[in-house]
């Protein structure tokens, strides 16, 4: 665990893949334990919480920040992960840290490759008028953060979520990346923006549909098909490792 408490290990097994899951919006990991199962098939599996969310901390309100809080983390792993993962914001975070070690291993011949990426049903921007920002989405964030993370009180969960949405709102992916990608999209009437954007930015992607909306993806009926997608995708990663 690092010294601040962010970084913690969630599974620790010997094997060529390590995994880092990072928090979407709000901040836990709660709902990321059936995918550390699995993944733990692979190699240790870490989780980074966002800060906010113990008395005395602030939650960050910038997605650059956060990354390069999250970068020292990262670099401070006894080896770099082979996969960076994450739901909603933690998609993106995930995407922009693995962008990050990608540019720094073009201008370093012979590094280690860069994470592979898992995002699951992350938006590259959120637009006004997008159909997550219209269904009242810090209820949602904070209703599914509550139901997962015991222990954490309601009023940090909730300016925690609301610090994250405001990141998520103002934040753009730019940067193309051309390292393995899963994108894992919900449905949603924006959901042929969402992949056609990604497209343009991520030159090695794949996609998949969850039949379910985003706050419905870890529930029992969808769980299943979610942890199938990533697992066909993360033994392919295996074959190549």
């Amino acid at each position: 665990m690092s010294e601040d408490g962010l970084l913690m290990t969630l599974g620790r097994r010997s094997g060529p893949l390590d995994t880092v899951l990072i928090h979407p919006a709000g901040g836990g990991l709660g709902q990321y334990v059936g995918l550390t199962l699995q993944l733990a098939r692979h190699g240790t599996v870490y989780g980074i919480r966002a800060a906010g969310l113990l008395p005395g901390e602030r939650p960050e309100r910038s997605v650059p920040r956060m990354t390069a809080s999250y970068r020292e983390l990262l670099d401070a792993l006894p080896r770099p992960p082979a996969l960076l993962a994450g739901w909603s914001l933690g998609g993106i975070l995930a995407r922009e840290l693995a962008a990050e070690a990608a540019a720094v291993v073009a201008g370093n011949a012979g590094g280690t490759p860069p994470p592979a990426v898992v995002m699951i049903d992350s938006h590259p921007e959120l637009e006004p008028d997008n159909a997550l920002l219209r269904s009242h989405p810090l209820d949602s964030i904070e209703h599914s953060a509550g139901g997962l993370s015991s222990g954490f009180e309601p009023a940090l969960l909730r300016s925690t979520a609301a610090a994250h949405l405001a990141a998520a709102r103002a934040h753009r992916v730019r940067q193309p990346s051309d390292t393995p990608t899963l994108l894992l999209a919900c449905a949603s009437p924006d959901r042929e923006a969402q992949i056609a954007r990604w497209r343009s930015l991520a030159t090695r992607l794949t996609v998949r549909d969850l039949d379910c909306g985003h706050f419905d993806v870890f529930t029992p009926p969808h769980h299943g098909q979610l942890l199938r997608h990533i697992k066909e995708f993360v033994d392919g990663l295996a074959v190549t490792a």
